[in-house]
Order: C-alpha cells, then structure tokens, then sequence
C-alpha cells in the first residue's frame, strides 16, 4: 500500500472537479475569458469573498500567481517585505523580481515562520524614505499557511496590515493554501483577506483538488487594472479559460474546497497526535496540513520501505496531507512507526 505524504500537490483531482470540466468540454465559446463560465467565477468569487467589486484573473500557477500580483503592487525600484521562509523569496526562481522588473526581496524575521509585528515595524522606521539609493518598500507579503504549516489568525494578518499601512504600503497575500487557513482558524474568507487590509490575494486551488488553475483575486482596483495587461504579457490570458474557470467555480461551490481543506487538515491532526503519542518530536506548530519532524533515521528507513512516500528536506522529514488522505492510510503509518516486535 503506498501512502502519498510527499505534497498535497502530487495528489489526484477531485472529481466534481473533472466533472466541471467535462461539462463544459462541448460546443463552442468566446476565448481569453470572454465566456461565459469565466464571468459566472467573478459572480461567485465576489460572493464567497462578500465583496462586489471584488476581481478574479485565472492563472496557471502559484508562482505566476504570486509574481504576477506582486509584480502589479510595487515599482521596479520598490522592495516585497516578506517572512524570511517565505515561498516567494526562497522557491520561485526570482519571478517577482524578473516580472516586475527588479523589485528586491526582503526577509523580515518572526517566529513559527510567521512575520513579528515589532520586527516589520523596525525595518519600516529604519528605511531611508524617499533616497532613491535605497530600495523603497511597497508591498507586505504574506504567507499563511506558511511553507511550515503555521497559519496566521485574522488578528494579526490585521495587526501586521495596519503597520504596512501606515507607509502606504499595498498587502499581499500568499493563499497557496487559503482553503486549509480558513478551515484552521474558522474565519470568513473575507475575514481572513480583505476585511484584515489584504489587497490582492493568491487563491490556491491545485494543491487541494483543481488540475491546473489558482487565481489572483484583487479586492482594490489599480493592481486589478494593471494585471488586465501584465496576464496576458506573461502568456496567463489562456485562449480557452473556460477549463481553468470551471475548475475554479466548481472548486468555490457548494463548499468543495472548505470539504477538501478540512479533510486534509484532520488528517494531519491525527497524523500529528499519532506521532507524539509515539514520542516523535515535531517541529512546527500544525496549524493545517504539514508537519516537519525529526524522525530516526532507521524509522524514516522503515516507512519508505513500506511505501509511505515523503521528502526529506534541511534535515528534517516532511509530512504534508491532502484532500484525498483517509484515515486508513494515517492508521497504516502510525502503525509502522514502531518495529515489529513479533
């Protein structure tokens, strides 16, 4: 039996998913968005989010969604304030910076990987404001959840907003995994972005069931009028987007992806209990669907040869759930933990 613990990313495809598509594989329809599947996505994103003039752009990618928002939030001589783990400044290739034209990346420090208040507030008062010998910060980004599984509260997505916003900055939001955050802290997706001062969002969508689509949803304006352009320059304005839309309209309906989200987070929670009842040390706080472990090598050993699949990365083992994790596979590892002793 092998049981996929590698990434939520290596997972298959929720069916309602494939079914969406299916469904709207027949007959013909207008290109680069001009259908009418895409228009009936801005409709839900604006009523899932609770924001009328809310706007939706489908994407390909996380790492296009991400370079792509942020490239249209700061100037090619402004700089991204982030966490100093977070994905955008250490496993995106640079992409911010090539597609905004230059714009620097600054790793802010914090613990459980996410970004201290008074740490951002330092590093904002120490800026040399209007020097043009200096990289002028113009974007907070965020994570959450975080590559380590740690998921920021509305609280202090608000608290960090408000600093940012006190220089003008634009706020980002990194949402890979956005499902998993909203079902963790029981927040309203508006709560959780725009109603805490995010501006722009990465909606994730491939990690947690969608084929091929995440989303740049914008909750202001001129990022929103400026990525009309920037999509389709960065080859993202697909001339058949009904597919990625029917993706993403399946996923934000009837609570598909809060379902999926939930299922991979409550497989972690037992995942997790299951290792520290086994003496297992875990080094992140689990907030949602990843944990990091110090695992013997000999157990590590142990599980790969029974088919448990996983990365081994900085040292550490990397458990990450998915919507298509059952509990019978968590039973099946937990199970192995131990030698056999017959």
């Amino acid at each position: 039996m092998t049981v996929e613990l590698r990434s939520d990313n290596a997972a298959a495809v929720s069916p309602a998913i494939l079914e969406a598509m299916a469904a709207v594989n027949s007959g013909s329809a207008l290109a680069y968005g001009g259908d009418e599947v895409t228009a009936a996505l801005q409709d839900r994103v604006r009523e899932v989010f609770e924001h009328p003039s809310a706007r939706v752009f489908p994407v390909l990618s996380g790492t296009a969604a991400n370079a792509l928002s942020l490239s249209a939030m700061t100037p090619p001589w402004g700089s991204v304030v982030c966490h100093e783990t977070a994905h955008i400044m250490g496993s995106e290739g640079g992409a911010t910076s090539f597609l905004s034209g230059g714009a620097v990346m600054t790793g802010i420090a914090g613990d459980d990987y996410k970004m201290a208040p008074e740490a951002l507030q330092a590093h904002l008062d120490g800026v040399r404001w209007g020097d043009p010998h200096h990289s002028q910060p113009a974007v907070l980004s965020l994570t959450s959840p975080s590559d380590y599984g740690t998921v920021y509260s509305v609280a202090e997505i608000a608290e960090l907003t408000a600093i940012a916003k006190t220089r003008d900055l634009r706020v980002h939001l990194d949402g890979a995994r956005f499902a998993n955050a909203v079902v963790a802290t029981g927040a309203t997706p508006a709560d959780l972005s725009w109603r805490a001062g995010v501006d722009v969002l990465s909606l994730g969508a491939t990690k947690n069931g969608a084929l091929s689509a995440e989303a740049i949803v914008c909750f202001t304006d001129a990022p929103a009028d400026e990525l009309v352009y920037r999509t389709k320059r960065s080859g993202h304005v697909t001339s058949k987007m009904r597919y990625q839309s029917a993706q993403l309209l399946a996923y934000l309906t009837d609570g598909l992806w809060l379902r999926n989200a939930r299922n991979a987070n409550e497989r972690m929670a037992e995942l997790a209990a299951g290792l520290r009842a086994a003496g297992v040390r875990i080094t992140n706080s689990v907030d949602a669907n990843l944990a990091w472990v110090d695992l013997p090598e000999e157990t590590a050993d142990r599980l790969e040869a029974a088919g448990v699949l996983f990365h081994t990365l900085d040292g550490q083992v990397r458990f990450v759930t998915s919507w298509q994790t059952t509990a019978e596979e968590i039973r099946t590892v937990l199970g192995l933990l131990a030698p056999d002793q017959s």
